[in-house]
């Protein structure tokens, strides 16, 4: 089972090369499904034909989906969502007003991987090709079960064990509606398949993530900060595609000082990237819809490689044993001192690179040790760890 996910700014031609991927592997013998989460779909305008909320066959080998996100989210939200609903009322809030506050906005989205774990579950695939939302709202997605992890872990079951002693006495006392075990354990099943989820699509043994970029300056600059926020939640990115260049045979004076812009950004991203491979497809000429011109675009995107295949292989966290005690490595590209900030309570290390915190939860070898200092080695950042001294736990690193 191989799973890629394919992310980038919105209007970049995500959407077609996703399809054009899924095609290519497909007409080379592999068993695909190519699933859309964004919920503003356009796949089956890709392929220029009918997509629904099930997967549908579109060719040997080749099945399609655009997956009914708020179906979804009514099938893992509503038991909590009714909650919050009544709770919302009881403090006077209009209706409609509340129906908008009890859901988060991105839960859908979210949901709608749920989809990707059953497919993958089912045998059925040997690729799944996942078109994702927009960068901003993927990213969301991506780390949501990071930090619901903690809450779980950490706050959930003594809230649960306060709730559960209060209960009789608030009843008497208040109309409020208060938290059961329903939904309690609704709360706890919504985490475990966001966990699974999250498992499975940051597995680097059959998992990874490919950026599309247009050779623009705004462009390149979400691409490199998206590379980072992937790399902190330990998502392997496997390839950069470069959309739409313009070809050598467009020789027209008008066009020259876009081939030259366009050079400029291509080697930057050659650069900033690397060792990543980039792969370039060009601005053809004409909108590439339906089956015949995807597969163009595949054929000339991939040349011999297989699409389905690994592209890079990089580990985005690694723990190494040293004689003074382990040293984590983070690769956070494009970072830093001024963009980072790091600190360690008691199990917990906690990252934040610009708007995105992660919380690793140290694994017992590291939780046991002091740390003795972080700092850049290159593109990553290095926390070494050593046996306890009389420093006090805590603290900023």
């Amino acid at each position: 089972m191989r799973i890629l996910l394919f992310t980038g700014k919105g209007g970049v031609g995500k959407t077609t090369v996703a399809a054009a991927s899924a095609l290519r592997a497909a007409r080379s013998g592999t068993r695909t499904l190519v699933m859309s989460t964004d919920p503003a779909h356009s796949l089956a305008d890709s392929f220029d034909a009918p997509l629904g909320g099930t997967a549908t066959q579109l060719e040997a080998n080749l099945w399609g989906q655009q997956i009914d996100s708020q179906a979804r989210l009514e099938e893992g939200w509503r038991e909590i969502q009714e909650y919050v609903l009544s709770l919302l009322d009881w403090g006077g809030v209009d209706a409609v007003a509340a129906e908008e506050l009890s859901i988060i906005p991105g839960l859908d989205e979210i949901f709608s991987l749920t989809d990707v774990k059953k497919a993958a579950e089912s045998g059925l695939y040997d690729l799944l090709v996942v078109d994702c939302a927009p960068t901003a709202e993927t990213l969301r997605l991506l780390s949501l079960p990071d930090a619901l992890s903690w809450y779980i872990e950490r706050i959930f079951p003594v809230e649960r064990r306060i709730v559960k002693a209060v209960r009789p006495l608030l009843s008497r006392v208040t109309s409020m509606p208060i938290a059961d075990d329903k939904i309690f354990g609704a709360i706890e099943r919504l985490h475990r398949t966001l966990e699974s989820v999250q498992r499975l699509l940051s597995d680097k043994r059959f998992s990874s993530a490919r950026l599309v970029v247009n050779a623009e300056r705004m462009v390149v600059a979400e691409a490199r900060r998206t590379f980072t926020y992937l790399n902190l939640f330990d998502y392997r990115v496997d390839a950069v595609i470069c959309n739409r260049l313009f070809p050598d045979a467009v020789t027209d004076p008008y066009f020259s000082q876009w081939k030259d812009i366009q050079k400029e950004h291509l080697g930057t991203i050659e650069e900033s990237f690397a060792p990543v491979p980039v792969l370039t497809v060009p601005l053809y000429e004409r909108e590439m819809v339906g089956f015949e011109l995807l597969d163009r675009l595949g054929r000339e995107l991939y040349g011999e490689r297989d699409p389905a295949a690994m592209l890079h292989e990089d580990d985005p966290i690694l723990i190494e044993k040293q004689p003074s005690g382990y040293r984590l490595a983070l690769r956070l590209p494009f970072t830093g001192k001024s963009d980072l900030d790091l600190m360690r309570k008691g199990e917990d290390l906690y990252v934040k690179v610009g708007q995105y915190k992660r919380t690793l939860m140290l694994p017992a070898a590291l939780a046991r040790l002091d740390i003795a200092g972080a700092a850049f080695e290159d593109d990553r950042l290095i926390v070494r760890f050593t046996r306890p001294s009389a420093s006090a736990e805590g603290g900023t690193a």
